[in-house]
């Protein structure tokens, strides 16, 4: 038997009693033995079908047997229903399957169904207590563990808004019928709307991996987000090597004595090995994103049941923590692949024939610990990058869902774009001295006569001979590559996303 999925604001329409029936799917249970007053079986499959077929012709205005938007616009405002264009479109294009632009009865039906299945979802991830309702607190801290901070005057607000017999909760049947001819605006849009690791990529995959909801996670969606941010990453990589390897190349080789500028340096690279020398070492950092983001978000998945939350959503706290150690995982795991791209970039021309003959060259001469150079200031990095990252992205997140978002958590290109701008900057300038004395040391047996040194020792050499400054050699050239790898990477990611067929707006 199928499920009520009308509200009843228009109940009147589709039962001669006029009597609501949302007991009839209380807890989705669909036994066969409730009746509405009228006497009737709100179970038969029939009567349900010349119900929602009485309601489908209430909303067709224009008679032609499909539902544009015009029609849901007239329709739904009789009912008492006043629903945005763009509310309007969302239903439209998440109906119509033949894309013909409006729905006909089947699509309409199939709809109402497949929407249904998503608000109770988000109802019991709501339901904190088990009760079968939603209170203000409860609001409260579902927003709460992803980040979001509202009051509880503004949560009584959301409350009244949905609560028909002032109970001041809200039950199953007061969120389906707010909810069901409406596109769902909640906290699995948020998810939804503000992915932030796996669609910019800076070239340090050091964030804290993103979420992804219970509908993404059981179509199988999110491993075609993987690949698409893979993918993204790879391209905005190749575009921005150049800055890139100047920036290595200004970390190592910079000083007082040899104050490397931008344009010196290009000209530099460019006479000692053409233009092509530009993406030296670009070729292992395109390879190293699948098997870090790989493990990094199997890393992610275990450290989550290993916390043993029962939450479909980490806290902050929690996410930080779990992102921190699938990071260090995931590093550990590739880390000598970091040092071969060192290597590479600042080779010379001629030096070696190729990544392969790279790793023999460094295996034969140093052995197996020159993999690992300047593992510990990369581990150590970690935790201010991802930080960082995560607390200023969370927060400008939370800024603009609170003063800006009226009937979508969708923030817009712009928006998504400076967030993730200003937390992937404010991430790298906390960690950058870290990572310069990370490439310092993985750099150290490709300088002639350069002593064995110590992390500790290097941070005092630097200190000593160049000062606080020259713990920020190269970030000139790494906040210049920020904005256009943040832009390059959205686009390619959001046109991957629909090759793969990954629709989630």
């Amino acid at each position: 038997a199928r499920r009520s999925l009308a509200s009843p604001v228009v109940s009147g329409v589709l039962c001669p009693c006029g009597s609501p029936h949302g007991s009839a799917v209380e807890s989705g249970s669909g036994g066969g033995g409730n009746a509405g007053s009228c006497g009737r079986s709100l179970c038969e499959a029939s009567e349900q079908d010349r119900r929602l077929r009485a309601l489908f012709q209430k909303l067709d205005v224009n008679r032609d047997g499909a539902l544009c938007i015009h029609d849901l616009a007239v329709g739904l405002g009789r009912l008492g229903l006043h629903r945005t264009e763009l509310d309007l479109r969302k239903i439209v294009k998440a109906g119509d399957k033949d894309l013909d632009g409006q729905l006909d009865f089947e699509e309409f039906v199939h709809y109402l169904q497949d929407h249904e299945k998503k608000l109770r979802l988000v109802f019991k991830s709501l339901d904190k207590k088990n009760d079968g309702r939603i209170d203000a607190q409860e609001i409260v801290q579902s927003l709460r563990d992803l980040g979001v901070k509202i009051s509880e005057q503004q949560a009584e607000k959301i409350l009244k808004s949905m609560d028909k017999n002032g109970t001041m909760t809200i039950d199953w049947n007061e969120w389906r019928d707010y909810h069901l001819l409406h596109p769902v605006e909640n906290i699995p849009e948020i998810i939804l709307y503000w992915k932030h690791s796996t669609i910019f990529d800076v070239g340090e995959n050091l964030t804290v991996p993103d979420e992804f909801t219970v509908e993404e996670r059981q179509t199988g969606m999110w491993w075609r987000h993987l690949v698409a941010g893979g993918g993204a990453g790879a391209v905005s990589r190749t575009c921005t090597a150049p800055l890139d390897r100047l920036k290595v190349l200004m970390q190592v080789h910079a000083s007082r004595s040899n104050n490397m500028c931008i344009i010196g340096g290009f000209t530099q690279m460019i006479r000692e090995g053409g233009p092509r020398s530009l993406w030296r070492g670009n070729g292992i950092n395109v390879l190293k994103i699948a098997p870090e983001s790989a493990i990094k978000f199997m890393a992610y998945e275990q450290i989550k049941r290993f916390i043993g939350t029962d939450q479909e959503m980490l806290r902050i706290h929690e996410r930080l923590l779990a992102g921190s150690l699938a990071g260090a995982i995931a590093q550990s795991s590739i880390y000598p692949m970091e040092v071969l791209k060192t290597r590479m970039a600042l080779r010379k021309t001629g030096q070696y024939s190729g990544m392969l003959d790279c790793a023999k060259n460094i295996l034969a001469k140093e052995g197996m610990a020159a993999f690992y150079k300047g593992y510990i200031p990369n581990m150590l990095g970690i935790i201010p990058y991802a930080g960082i990252d995560l607390a200023v992205y969370e927060t400008l997140k939370n800024t603009w869902l609170q003063r800006y978002a009226v009937n979508s958590a969708d923030p817009g290109v712009f928006v998504l774009l400076a967030c993730g701008t200003i937390s992937s900057t404010c991430g790298q300038l906390a960690s950058y001295p870290l990572a310069l004395v990370r490439t310092r040391m993985q750099a150290q047996a490709s300088v002639e006569g350069a002593p064995e040194v110590t992390m500790r020792g290097l941070f005092k050499h630097i200190l000593k001979t160049e000062g606080a400054f020259g713990l920020y050699r190269g970030l000139a050239p790494n906040f210049m590559k920020v904005i256009p790898a943040v832009s390059i990477s959205y686009v390619v990611y959001e046109n991957l996303k629909m090759t793969l067929g990954v629709d989630s707006r």
